[in-house]
């Protein structure tokens, strides 16, 4: 899957990591699961040093536990995970959408406004992973609106690192729609540059996809 011979060191490692965290957050492999180097290795067609540095950084992570006489085990993510998780969103993205509202270029802004249509189109239809992918999109290009190299990576990873959690949300009952209106309400305050409307309809948004989640994160993890 991976070259070998193409592929830096650090390269290698990396893309090995990051296709292992993508494999536990999107739950191809499942809490309690072990993850043995020789087979990742064997599947991925590379040795297993990369591999073993890769989940090396996933344990920093906590995604995974070295667990004597058992191995590497995922852990996944836990109901307080996702609690934390968006606590620290709406701060850092409420303060994201503030100084998009005050930085965004009129490109970003059409930009916006042609995933938000098609949103609207694909939530018409029902077709929830698409607007799910487009609602990674919209955030996306807020995060990069707001023209700060370190609250884009934050942010960047923090969605990445529940990007479960989200599909889960706005799959659940009547979510989509409202989803959509509170995507308007943000592209809005944004479209008027107005800083304290966008960080207002920002927090909002992600309080109601959070508690939305409550009556499936009880008794379950997320992942």
């Amino acid at each position: 899957m991976f070259s070998q011979t193409q592929e830096g060191g650090s390269s290698l490692r990396n893309k090995i990591y990051q296709h292992l965290k993508n494999a536990i957050l999107n739950g191809v492999y499942k809490p309690g699961e072990s993850l043995i180097e020789l087979k990742i290795a064997r599947e991925l067609g590379v040795s297993r040093t990369p591999v073993r540095e890769a989940i090396r950084q996933l344990e920093l992570e906590g995604l995974v536990s070295s667990i004597p006489n058992k191995g590497v085990i995922v852990e996944g993510i836990t109901e307080q995970d996702v609690e934390d998780i968006y606590t620290i969103r709406k701060m850092i993205e409420g303060l994201a959408a503030r100084w998009a509202a005050e930085k965004i270029t009129p490109e970003q802004l059409k930009e916006l406004k042609d995933v938000l249509d098609l949103m609207e189109f694909y939530t018409g239809k029902g077709e929830i992973d698409k607007v799910s992918e487009l609602d990674t999109r919209f955030h996306d290009i807020i995060f990069r609106a707001c023209k700060s190299r370190p609250l884009e990576s934050v942010l960047t990873n923090f969605h990445h690192f529940i990007q479960r959690a989200r599909l889960v949300s706005i799959k659940s009952s009547g979510r989509a729609p409202i989803s959509l209106e509170e995507h308007k309400e943000i592209y809005n305050a944004l479209a008027v540059r107005d800083p304290n409307a966008a960080e207002k309809a920002m927090i909002r948004h992600v309080e109601k996809a959070k508690s939305n989640l409550h009556p499936y994160l009880a008794g379950h993890k997320v992942y």
